[in-house]
């Protein structure tokens, strides 16, 4: 009830602010005028057919089932067509203009956004495009809203369940993002900048979103592998040194050869098998992990890497196989499709 009288109270305001409410009275005024006027020159005529002849009229539809015969009724019919179609003119061209102007003003980040359970993109560059892309890709994020917070001049991407609000990172735009309702906070780096100015610009984003929800789980690019201590003094949750990861998998390619088209299909969601974090299945609280590596293998065709913790803070690559899962474990997983055991 309380949703719907919120929509309601929206719904004249808007009526409103457009001046919307006064079009229609004066379409009604003229519907309720040409009712009348034909009344009195039409004296056969009943009430009801009057105001159908008018709202009839009016929209210029004229189905012929009711018509004038008098000379008076025949003049009322012209100011009533004359006025009626000016009026639903004008009404037309104002709900145009809104739906234009909506579109105008989400496009520049000027529209409010009213989004929970969001992933949240601060910053802009060229690899932008490929996250959005990464997380329509996925199960978890194909439908979930995003958020994308950036000093430039239009929306990047043409989502429509991807929101846009200009400007630079700051309590004022966080708070329009809702931040605290997010899923996960990615910040990018600005590219127009020199390397050492992107860090510093980012680390001082980081600062500012962890002091204003210090809980909602936030990825960072840097681009300086120097910086990485002031980031994770920042409280990032997590850091992705963008040099380093290229140069790391150029020494393993070379050593390896072909070892980057594999790391490339594990960390892409648009094709080939990924990486999935899951919580521990059903059943296997107490197993090894040679157990569960096996039985996941034969039972869903699931290949287990490491076990986490629920704190997140250790992360155990290939443990012993007599390694015992608990219950609040999580394993790091390649699959094809997100696990789903509840099935």
């Amino acid at each position: 009830m309380g949703f719907r009288r919120g929509t309601l109270k929206r719904f004249i305001e808007l009526l409103v602010r457009e001046n919307i409410h006064r079009i229609l009275l004066a379409i009604l005024l003229v519907m309720l005028f040409g009712s009348m006027a034909l009344l009195f020159f039409e004296r056969e005529l009943l009430l009801k057919d009057a105001v159908w002849w008018s709202i009839v009229t009016m929209s210029t539809v004229g189905y012929g089932d009711i018509s004038p015969a008098s000379a008076g009724g025949r003049v009322v019919a012209i100011i009533v067509m004359l006025l009626g179609i000016g009026l639903l003119g004008v009404l037309t061209a104002s709900i145009a203009t809104i739906f234009v102007e909506k579109r105008l003003l989400e496009n520049r980040g000027m529209k409010p956004v009213r989004v929970k359970g969001h992933f949240l993109i601060c910053g802009w560059n060229f690899r932008g495009e490929h996250i959005v892309a990464e997380l329509r890709a996925d199960a978890k994020s194909r439908k979930s809203p995003i958020v994308v917070i950036a000093d430039i001049p239009e929306k990047p991407v043409d989502d429509p369940a991807l929101h846009f609000i200009r400007g630079e990172i700051g309590a004022p735009l966080l708070g329009r993002a809702n931040l605290e309702k997010a899923a996960g906070v990615i910040v990018l780096s600005d590219d127009r900048l020199d390397a050492y100015s992107r860090d510093a610009k980012t680390i001082l984003s980081v600062m500012t979103l962890k002091n204003l929800a210090p809980t909602v789980y936030t990825c960072v690019e840097l681009m300086d592998p120097r910086n990485v201590d002031h980031c994770q003094m920042a409280k990032a949750d997590e850091i992705v040194v963008a040099g380093e990861l290229s140069t790391n998998m150029l020494v393993q390619a070379t050593l390896d050869h072909g070892i980057s088209r594999m790391v490339s299909e594990l960390v892409s969601n648009r094709f080939g098998n990924e990486l999935f974090k899951i919580t521990v299945p059903p059943g296997y609280e107490g197993r090894t992990f040679f157990d569960t590596l096996c039985d996941l293998k034969r039972d869903y065709d699931i290949i287990c890497l490491g076990v986490e913790d629920r704190t997140g803070a250790h992360l155990l690559a290939n443990p012993e196989s007599g390694y015992l899962l608990k219950a609040d474990d999580r394993l790091v997983v390649i699959s094809e499709n997100r696990p789903d055991f509840s099935k």
